[in-house]
């Protein structure tokens, strides 16, 4: 007997499976960790819908050069293109998914792609499909193309 697999309107709605609370505990320490590092060059932002070639991704973050929180005006698709994204690999999702979405990300001009892996507690950080960088459990994070170094450390919370 075939398993019939029901998509719960978040993954519909996102078109990726829900998040696990390790993948949001990694998403908020990222999240945090790029904005200390780099507060005055770059705006993170979780879970937007960016509009590539007339087809919404959501990343769990991006990163962007110029993004500014405006009151009274708001977007539900932006179309600039962020300057980096990061993919949190989930419990129920393929990890070819996210490579074959880290193609389309720098089609449309993204400069780094970050794909971790909660469960090997690895960071790698591409600047293109196939050459890329990997980072395991501590050391620091050096992402080259934007210039921003964090502690993988840091990221899971793994004692030196």
């Amino acid at each position: 007997m075939q398993e019939v697999s029901i998509k719960s309107d978040y993954e519909l709605e996102r078109g990726k499976p829900i998040p696990s609370k390790n993948h949001g505990f990694i998403q908020t320490k990222l999240a945090v960790l790029i904005s200390k590092s780099c507060e005055d060059k770059y705006e993170v932002v979780s879970e937007i819908n960016v509009l590539i070639n007339s087809n919404v991704k959501v990343p769990d973050l991006a990163i962007f050069q110029e993004a500014t929180y405006t009151p009274g005006y708001d977007e539900i698709n932006v179309e600039e293109i962020p300057v980096g994204v990061i993919e949190i690999l989930s419990p129920k999702q393929s990890l070819a998914d996210l490579i074959v979405k880290s193609y389309q990300y720098f089609e449309a001009g993204v400069k780094s792609y970050w794909l971790i892996l909660p469960d090997t507690k690895t960071i790698y950080v591409y600047y293109a499909p196939n050459e890329y960088y990997a980072y395991f459990q501590k050391g620091t994070l050096v992402d080259n193309k934007l210039g921003i170094e964090i502690d993988v450390a840091k990221v899971f919370k793994v004692k030196k």
